[in-house]
């Protein structure tokens, strides 16, 4: 289950470079979060989400043929202006 699809939360400990604990406590300084457990709840989220997305590339991949090759991506990256 995501955080905030459930009012219930559980308290854990976690140890994290001190810039980012810098940078989560500025955030909440400067009002982009309520206070720095929502901060890491949120960047949570964001990762589940990319995590999510991940997996389906990597399914839909599978259903397709299989990864992309090397001069695939190359090409890719090209005409999306990435390189």
């Amino acid at each position: 289950m995501m955080v905030g699809m459930t009012s219930s939360k559980a308290k854990i400990a976690v140890s994290l470079p001190p810039p980012l604990v810098d940078a989560a406590r500025a955030a909440v300084a400067g009002g982009r979060a309520p206070n720095v457990s929502a901060y890491v709840a949120h960047a949570l989220e964001e990762q589940i989400k990319l995590d999510d997305l991940d997996a389906l590339l990597e399914e839909l991949l599978e259903q397709s043929g299989g990864p992309l090759t090397d001069s695939e991506r190359d090409r890719i990256d090209g005409e999306a202006g990435w390189r």
